[in-house]
């Protein structure tokens, strides 16, 4: 660390040499691995502690898992005034309460096969494959309404 600002205060200063600043890479990749490699070394220590002392804690911390799960099982519901228990009758009225919230509601809804559309003749529908020029795409762009076009392009052709 303190070659590393060594180096850094003198390449504030002036230029460093080439030695210096292949010095500074390999001392900031070095100090980069060795960042990395704290945290792994934490972590097994803590298992190798854990591993010798035991969990002191797990006791506690196990009350506290069995409290969870008993506050968040559903052990009967109330269905339209019936009480209802067991996993499976929990479960079938559970699952009829969302399905007939989220079911798609039927309704008549208009269909294509009646309707009658209006076609292009030949020459007109031959006019849409029909290639461009750039002048009158250029047209098209500077006659278009300020609001319905961010705006000219700056370049000219």
């Amino acid at each position: 660390m303190e070659r590393i600002s060594v180096l850094d205060g003198k390449g504030e200063v002036g230029l460093l040499s080439e030695d210096e600043i292949d010095e500074l890479h390999g001392l900031t990749s070095d100090l980069h691995s060795l960042a990395r490699v704290n945290p792994s070394i934490c972590w097994q220590q803590s298992r190798l502690l854990w591993l010798k002392d035991g969990d002191a804690n797990s006791k506690y911390f196990h009350s506290i898992l069995v409290g969870r799960l008993r506050g968040n099982t559903l052990s009967f519901i109330m269905v339209d005034g019936v009480l209802v228990e067991g996993v499976q009758p929990i479960r079938a009225d559970v699952f009829s309460h969302f399905a007939s919230h989220y079911k798609a509601p039927q309704m008549d809804r208009p269909s294509v096969e009646n309707l009658i559309f209006s076609t292009l003749s030949y020459t007109g529908g031959a006019s849409l494959i029909k290639p461009f020029c750039v002048e009158e795409v250029k047209a098209v762009v500077w006659n278009c309404n300020s609001y319905k076009s961010p705006g000219p392009v700056h370049k000219r052709y």
